[in-house]
Formats: C-alpha cells, sequence, structure tokens
C-alpha cells in the first residue's frame, strides 16, 4: 500500500497590519536608518556595495577609504587600473575578481550609460558584478526608491520572526513586499539588517533586549544571561557528613 507523504506548508507571514506594528517600533528605534558603507556618490556606492559580497561593511570601508579618495568617478577607477584597485581591496575577500568587476563596471557606466550610474534595477544588474541585491540597495540608498534587499541578516530575520518567511531570497522578497506597508517602504531594508545586524543575531539572538520579541514567532528565544546565570559554587568546600 502507497503511502501518502505530508505536505509542509511555510509559515504564514505577518499580516500587513501586523508588519506596520513591527516597522513603527523599528522606526523609534532607528528614525532615519541609513547604510553603514561609507560612500559618496551614486558610483562609488556601486563600488562599495559590490566589494561587500562575502565581506563585513567595517572591512569594506577600511578598503575603500583610500580608495575613494582617489578615484569616486569610473574615470578614475579606470586610470588607476586593474592591479591598482588590487592594492587598495586586498584585505577583503575574493579581492582579485572584485579588482577585475570594479573597472569592468566603470567602463561600461562610461560605455552605456554616458558616465551616470543607471536608476533601473534592469540596467543596474548588467554591471559586472552588480546582482539583483547590490541594485536594489543602490536604488533604495543612492536614488530613494523603495527596494528591499535581501541578504543574509533580512533572509534571517523574516524567517525567524515569521515577518515574511521564504525558502530563499526571492520569496522573502516577495514577501516583504506584500506586507510592507507604504509608509515604512523606503526604511525597510535598512531597519531589517540592522536589527538583524545587533539584535537578532544569526547564533544567538538577543531576545531580551528586543523591541519587537511580543511580535516574534520565534519559539526558542534566548534568555536574559543575566537572570539565568547558574548560582556561584561555594567556596566552604563540601559539607560534612551528617554522623
Amino acid at each position: 500500500m502507497a503511502t501518502t507523504r505530508k505536505k509542509t506548508t511555510r509559515p504564514r507571514r505577518f499580516s500587513k497590519e501586523k508588519a506596520g506594528e513591527l516597522f513603527e517600533i523599528l522606526a523609534q528605534e532607528r528614525p532615519d536608518p541609513k547604510t553603514e558603507l561609507d560612500f559618496v556618490n551614486p558610483y562609488t556606492l556601486v563600488v562599495a556595495v559590490a566589494l561587500s559580497a562575502q565581506a563585513t561593511d567595517v572591512g569594506v570601508n577600511k578598503a575603500t577609504k583610500k580608495l575613494f579618495q582617489i578615484a569616486d568617478t569610473p574615470e578614475k577607477m579606470l586610470a588607476l587600473g586593474e592591479e591598482g584597485v588590487a592594492e587598495h581591496i586586498k584585505t577583503i575577500g575574493l579581492w582579485r575578481n572584485k579588482a577585475k568587476n570594479v573597472v569592468a563596471l566603470s567602463q561600461m557606466i562610461l560605455d552605456e550609460f554616458d558616465g551616470e550610474v543607471p536608476q533601473t534595477r534592469e540596467d543596474l544588474v548588467k554591471l559586472p558584478g552588480v546582482g539583483r541585491k547590490t541594485a536594489n540597495v543602490v536604488l533604495n540608498e543612492a536614488f530613494g526608491q523603495p527596494t528591499i534587499a535581501v541578504d543574509t541578516h533580512i533572509f534571517r530575520v523574516s524567517n525567524r520572526t515569521g515577518l515574511a518567511p521564504g525558502k530563499n531570497p526571492d520569496q522573502v522578497e516577495e514577501g516583504l513586499e506584500k506586507v510592507t506597508p507604504e509608509p515604512y517602504r523606503k526604511g525597510a531594508h535598512h531597519w531589517l539588517i540592522l536589527h538583524g545586524r545587533y539584535v537578532c543575531v544569526a547564533r544567538k539572538p538577543k531576545c531580551w533586549t528586543c523591541a519587537i520579541e511580543h511580535l516574534c514567532k520565534f519559539k526558542d528565544k534566548t534568555p536574559d544571561p543575566e537572570t539565568t546565570a547558574k548560582p556561584a559554587k561555594s567556596s566552604l568546600g563540601p559539607k560534612a557528613p551528617k554522623t
């Protein structure tokens, strides 16, 4: 007799009303959220975000501090050349391939977009080293478009809280687009990233400090370590046996 497998259904995402409550709280905590990548114009933002793949924002900022002082336009970056770019970014992961992409995207911006960073996702993803996530970050931060770039932090927070569960970044992005109320769409990307980076961290989320803990569907919430600390062992040694 054949056995039938039970269907596994994805957890239901938040309602728009509940999502609005969540974002309202995050907005109160960080009224003016911004990327933590340093940049001076849309072009340097494209470069910085492309470099940030498999690297920390802190590490990218250290690498680009001097780079952007001497090459903040596609023309200057091309003049620096692949080897020159590589010398500045050797401290971050995949630096050889990233140096090639930075030079190649700079050339394409000059050749196909008259030296200006394109303002549509379709054009941005044509640039070497620029995927959907990078394009969404640039559209949001540089051009004020209400896009949501699903990185590891947003993916984790969306699934862990139940805000917009999904098996992959595209599913999570689609879910967030549906539940995020209009007033919060511009800042949603940053609020979720920062919440994941500093509160809803990967290994042990800091649930006891979380302002949205009461809305979160995560079952294994981390207790406050101060209230769950084990009592100190007695320094008086073992008790004497009863006689």
